[in-house]
């Protein structure tokens, strides 16, 4: 870990890659169009796969370094990588299948900066909503607020406070909140964990503007793993306890790891966690749809892009 101070006032941007040149390239740019004033560093993760040269680019107050990943292969260790590579006061993520809209970094920026005037203190996170794109399909959406508790996010993952929308005091990265856990199964879930552990420590500051296009579809390593993303839950239910208090919050877990159960397929699985997640919430409609995919009436990938054409996810 880097004893160096970090630059006042330069941001940098993590964006963890691994064999998509055209998205990356997609994502750098969005980045270099960014409007806003101050100086930005693109730091480009190659996780398990040869870096790219040619990324490298210098513009007026806007660069690009390579690196590789350093740290356990994945998504988590390789935004640590990252993380630990970078020299701004500011660390930002970006997907690279996802790209920022040109305000984004400006509008962020400015609710931080707002925030620590009222405060004295600098926010440990920053999020801004999302707009989802499906096959060309977009949706917002919104949080509803421009704070985020922990009862928001013990309540719900609150999925418009996507992994490309987060800004960190990377004081706080490298200090207090720690950096993104490697432990997560398979990577999943280590967003909402990180989000979790950012509101124990204070309320989340948030631009509930959809700044960032977040691309859903067959692009993403990571959309339908079943086993992984069980696991995950299991291991977020496990970390955070603070979420079994909530019966409805509860209820939204099991009823996806039904949904899981029923995807993988393990029908009497599937019908178990139904169960449960009906018991602490009797209107947990991931648990019906996951009876209904347990029985064999309509596949798990139809549910989801159905739900994913109106941005939505189980």
């Amino acid at each position: 870990m880097s004893d160096a101070p970090p630059v006042p006032d330069l941001v940098s941007v993590v964006i963890p890659t691994r064999d998509r040149p055209e998205l990356v390239r997609r994502a750098i740019e969005s980045v270099f169009a960014q409007d806003h004033a101050g100086d930005v560093e693109v730091v480009v993760v190659f996780d398990q796969s040869p870096p790219d040269g040619s990324l490298v680019r210098e513009a007026p107050g806007r660069t690009v370094r390579i690196v590789g990943n350093t740290r356990t292969p994945g998504l988590a260790g390789a935004r640590n990588s990252g993380i630990l590579a970078s020299h701004g006061s500011l660390v930002a993520f970006c997907d690279d299948d996802d790209w920022w809209k040109p305000s984004k970094l400006r509008r962020q920026v400015e609710a931080l900066e707002a925030e620590r005037a009222r405060t004295g203190r600098t926010p440990h996170l920053v999020t801004t909503a999302m707009e989802v794109d499906y096959d060309g399909e977009r949706t917002p959406r919104l949080a509803g607020t421009d704070r985020v508790t922990l009862a928001h996010l013990t309540r719900s993952r609150m999925a418009m406070l996507h992994s490309s929308s987060l800004l960190f005091d990377r004081r706080s990265l490298l200090g207090p909140l720690g950096l993104i856990d490697e432990e997560v199964p398979g990577s999943q879930n280590e967003d909402w964990d990180i989000l979790l552990r950012a509101a124990k420590l204070g309320d989340i500051v948030h631009v509930d503007e959809p700044l960032v296009v977040v691309m859903w579809g067959a692009a993403s390593f990571f959309t339908r793993t079943w086993d992984t993303k069980i696991s995950s839950l299991h291991w977020m239910l496990d970390r955070h306890p603070e979420i079994e208090q909530d019966r409805k919050g509860v209820g939204r877990v099991y009823g996806q790891i039904a949904f899981g159960e029923a995807g993988r397929p393990d029908r009497r699985a599937a019908v178990q966690w139904a169960r449960r997640a009906l018991g602490r919430d009797p209107l947990q409609w991931r648990a019906y749809v996951a009876l209904v995919v347990a029985s064999g009436l309509v596949t798990p990938a139809r549910v989801l892009d159905t739900l994913h054409k109106f941005g939505r996810g189980v």
